[in-house]
């Protein structure tokens, strides 16, 4: 029998809880953090990641009714429970039985797992005892009262390479696959370079030798085996879920892109749409005066959320150190992008392990401190609005493009492509409108402007798909350090940008150095400064380098000036029904925001409403409107007769936004921009 879904999911509710982890103490203590969690109005617990060997002590001996009570408890108490199927770290026990799952660093030293994630994901035995893990969980659990969500594994793209034999043996199976042929493989990998050409597929050894890497074509490939065997795991995990919890939600906390981790490419699972709920963790920093942890936290939710129409939730939210305020600031600002989920890590400041100095809601003796009384605080305010339109469901016209493999081939630019992705995404953020991340491969790409952020790998799909969106009639802004290596990660020996130079009507040659150019300068503008005229404005900027623009149909808007002579720097492009309009320096606020008003403008962009810098507005339906103050200072916000919510106050012209502060207000005349 199937269980009808959680209460809570009957009807629009915002979720505020905590992660817990009933596997640190014991009964006594589970009711009494229970209770604390139910009198300050959590809906939400998420359990049971990091604790496989509680579940499964000994191979193949499961010890559940300890959690059994546990589950039971949340359920009495109205707190529905994100089930964790905790499939890494692997127990210790599965690490000696089956010793080929250990980590092997680049040098052939076989890694102890003396810390989390120290898993080799693609190991057939690792993935036999994962499997019959979430087998046993989620048959158990599948019609508990409590359940809300099984959660899908815990930041899986955190965690060290394996560089063994096993990994070896597999990844030749997969370039078998890819390439069939040592012909093609020696194409694709131009091993004729440094007289590296291949003879045999059992020659081919991994890309890095200890600190020794590789071609980057060779890096590249075993990046997307690495990718590919993340993904099959957890959609292997996803699928044995839904066989028997049919109808169950599925969220996870899919922290995908650790710079020093395994990042892989998310948006294979996130575009099948089998994730039912997209989650996170939501750390914007402990600041409340800086916004750029904020920026960048909005960024990663995007970036997992993908063109998903379904909420999101932050299945873990930042305590620690968060200065008093803060917590609640990040909340509202979560809300704006269709986040329905604060969920705190942590519960408990913890008393053993990596993170027993991290602080969470209630302290080291079970105390509850500020930040638990932050979270009640928002808790009893979520459920004021709550049924007035949340979750937000964005209903973007921007699409910002991005891409696992041009973040790896991005690599060796002065930036990365998730850098110039960010500050496109703060450009566009800061002007109040909804925004989608999108994969160029999969996207169907129905939005009035495409940006396209240093997307440095450009193959023929995602060109394509370029192309039929400005022939439409649709925008694309194209910045520096786009389109410029093919689908096997080596520089396009056609007219760049590859693939995409006549619908740009240019040809790019060679780049510039910007500091050694303003040795021509005299002095006047040092190091990477630039000067370019763009319309009527002159904007000062700086860039490591500059793209040679040749126009080939293409006409210049935007000039460098002041060098040896003029470099075109912003052109446009009639193809098609639209406009293709290339920046030929890397994502600059100064200047990319001269762009981007012109094409919003150009393009008929819904305007959001009219606020003060630092305000960030949301229309939820045309008379409920919710406004978060990102700056220490007060703001004057214009609404006619309205009233707040949130505070229960009349505003009978308007009202004044206090530094740090959120406010729900309902107008009397539906919202105008």
């Amino acid at each position: 029998m199937i269980k009808p879904p959680h209460p809570r999911l009957e009807s629009a509710h915002l979720y505020v809880g905590a992660n817990y982890h009933p596997h640190d103490s014991g009964p006594e203590q589970w009711e009494r953090d229970i209770s604390m969690m139910s009198a300050a109005g959590f809906t939400v617990v998420r359990l049971g990641h990091l604790a496989w060997d509680s579940y499964e002590p000994e191979d193949g001996r499961f010890e559940f009714d300890w959690f059994d009570r546990v589950m039971d408890l949340m359920h009495g108490a109205g707190i529905g429970v994100i089930l964790d199927i905790a499939v890494r770290p692997a127990p210790l026990w599965l690490h000696r039985k089956h010793p080929s799952m250990d980590i092997t660093d680049s040098s052939g030293n076989r890694l102890h797992a003396n810390t989390r994630y120290m898993v080799d994901v693609g190991d057939p035995a690792f993935r036999e005892h994962a499997l019959r893990l979430t087998d046993n969980l989620t048959r158990r659990y599948a019609d508990h009262p409590a359940l809300l969500a099984f959660g899908i594994d815990n930041e899986p793209g955190d965690g060290p390479f394996s560089y063994s034999e096993s990994v070896r043996v597999r990844f030749i199976g997969w370039l078998r696959k890819k390439y069939g042929t040592l012909e093609d493989l020696n194409h694709s990998w131009a091993s004729q370079r440094w007289s590296r050409r291949i003879g045999d597929f059992n020659e081919i050894r991994l890309p890095r030798s200890g600190s020794i890497e590789g071609a980057p074509e060779r890096v590249l490939d075993f990046r997307r085996f690495v990718s590919y065997e993340i993904n099959e795991c957890l959609l292997a995990v996803m699928e044995r879920a839904e066989q028997n919890a049919p109808g169950a939600l599925l969220t996870t906390n899919a922290w995908y892109y650790k710079e020093d981790g395994r990042y892989f490419d998310y948006a294979e699972i996130a575009y099948t749409g089998r994730m039912s709920r997209g989650g996170m963790g939501f750390y914007p920093g402990y600041s409340i005066t800086n916004n750029e942890g904020i920026y960048e936290a909005l960024l990663g939710l995007a970036r997992i959320q993908f063109e998903n129409e379904t909420p999101f939730w932050c299945t873990e939210f930042t305590t620690m150190t968060a200065v008093p305020g803060s917590v609640r600031k990040s909340a509202y600002a979560s809300l704006l992008f269709g986040n329905q989920m604060v969920c705190g890590w942590t519960w408990q400041s913890m008393h053993g392990g990596e993170e027993q100095y991290l602080q969470g809601m209630v302290d080291w003796d079970g105390e509850p401190n500020r930040k638990y009384a932050e979270y009640r605080q928002f808790a009893e305010e979520f459920a004021k609005i709550e049924n007035f339109g949340f979750p937000y469901r964005p209903q973007a016209e921007i699409a910002l493009a991005f891409s696992f493999d041009s973040q790896l081939a991005s690599a060796s630019f002065p930036e990365q492509h998730d850098q110039q992705l960010q500050t496109c995404f703060n450009a566009v953020l800061e002007r109040n409108l909804d925004q989608r991340v999108v994969d160029l491969g999969r996207s169907t790409l129905d939005y009035k402007i495409l940006v396209i952020p240093g997307a440095a790998l450009i193959d023929e799909a995602s060109a394509a798909n370029i192309r039929r969106f400005v022939a439409n009639g649709g925008t694309a802004i194209m910045t520096s350090y786009s389109a410029f290596v093919d689908t096997n990660g080596q520089v396009f020996c056609t007219t760049r940008p590859g693939l995409l130079d006549d619908v740009f009507g240019i040809r790019l040659g060679g780049y510039q150095e910007t500091a050694l150019l303003n040795e021509l300068t005299s002095g006047r503008l040092p190091g990477n400064s630039l000067d370019i005229m763009f319309g009527e404005a002159r904007i000062r900027t700086e860039a490591p380098r500059i793209d040679e623009i040749h126009l080939r149909g293409a006409r210049a808007v935007g000039s460098i000036v002041g060098l040896d002579r003029g470099y075109p720097a912003v052109t446009v492009h009639a193809f098609g029904l639209g406009r293709a309009v290339y920046i030929g320096i890397p994502a600059r606020r100064a200047l990319f925001d001269a762009v981007l008003d012109s094409e919003i403008k150009r393009s008929h962009i819904r305007p959001a409403p009219d606020v003060p810098p630092g305000v960030l507005v949301r229309l939820m339906d045309e008379t409920h409107v919710l406004y978060v103050n990102l700056d220490g200072m007060d703001k004057s916000i214009a609404t006619g007769p309205a009233r707040s919510i949130l505070y229960d106050r009349e505003y009978p012209n308007g009202f004044v936004l206090a530094p740090f502060d959120a406010d729900f207000v309902e107008i009397a005349e539906p919202a105008t921009t």
